[in-house]
């Protein structure tokens, strides 16, 4: 698939803000006044920026408000309406926090919820295509989960929450990375069995069907050399979880901390660009590229 920036940035941030405001709505930190405001402006500005950024893959974005209607059937849809439930109930959250010193935990718990569904609905919009083997499997879901929460222990300064939550998340993307290598050949999906005629013979494409290039081939086949993708691996899984574990089990400073969150961020758009160039399309079988 080709890596869009757009819902690379939506993917990464939207997660990292929904996985902060899952803390918050917890109780963690134990903050009130500005420095709720403070927590939960930088929870808003990652979510509602990442949601916004993914307007930009859109082919017409003044229609976006359309998602909304199609929630019987559309894990975009039902993204879209977790999505503004998690940031209302979570602005009431915030309005008793900063203004009256309050916290209702019923109204954070609730939000915390709708926070972590709405990490596990955008999961889904992914983890339900058939037609990608690579998301099409249980690990794409516990990826976007585990990512949203060690992201967001990391910027709550829950150091052991952190550092076993980054863990699961590097053990989660390693395993992501195993199970997509053999997903496309698990699948079964060929092109006899594409066209049907694999009961008379081995089936092979006469010639390319196309001399140029098309809207398919840009959208939805992507090649990433071995050993370039070998390297990004290492470096994306070195960022997420190795570089910010090291920086938290060393004595607390406010320097390391930051380095471990921007270590972090910057791992997880590195996994991001690989989640999306490694995936299979299955059309790619017809112009040969699989």
């Amino acid at each position: 698939m080709h890596p869009a920036p757009s819902v690379i940035v939506f993917t990464t941030f939207s997660g990292l803000g929904f996985g902060l405001l899952v803390f918050l709505g917890l109780g963690y930190p134990a903050v009130s006044g500005w420095s709720a405001f403070a927590f939960f402006m930088i929870a808003y500005l990652c979510a509602v920026g990442g949601l916004m950024a993914s307007t930009f893959h859109l082919g017409r974005p003044e229609r976006a408000l359309k998602a909304f209607t199609q929630w019987r059937s559309s894990w975009l849809s039902r993204e879209a309406w977790c999505a503004v439930a998690a940031l209302l109930t979570m602005s009431l959250y915030a309005a008793a926090l900063v203004f009256w010193d309050t916290r209702i935990a019923a109204l954070g718990w609730i939000g915390a919820a709708l926070s972590l569904s709405t990490v596990a609905t955008t999961s889904m919009i992914y983890a339900q295509l058939k037609t990608v083997p690579r998301w099409h499997s249980p690990a794409t879901p516990a990826l976007f989960l585990a990512c949203a929460l060690a992201g967001g222990a990391l910027l709550a300064g829950q150091v052991t929450w952190a550092i076993w939550l980054l863990s699961v998340a590097g053990a989660v993307q390693l395993a992501a990375w195993i199970i997509g290598d053999s997903a496309f050949t698990r699948s079964g999906t060929t092109m006899a069995t594409a066209t049907g005629l694999g009961s008379i013979g081995s089936v092979r494409a006469f010639e390319p069907p196309h001399t140029g290039t098309n809207y398919l081939l840009r959208e939805f086949v992507h090649v990433v050399g071995r050993r370039h993708r070998t390297k990004l691996r290492i470096i994306a899984i070195g960022l997420m979880a190795i570089v910010p574990i090291a920086c938290l089990l060393v004595p607390f400073s406010h320097w390391l901390a930051g380095l471990a969150v921007l270590s972090h961020v910057g791992g997880v758009l590195t996994a991001r660009w690989l989640f999306f160039a490694e995936a299979e399309h299955v059309v790619g079988l017809y112009y040969g590229k699989r």
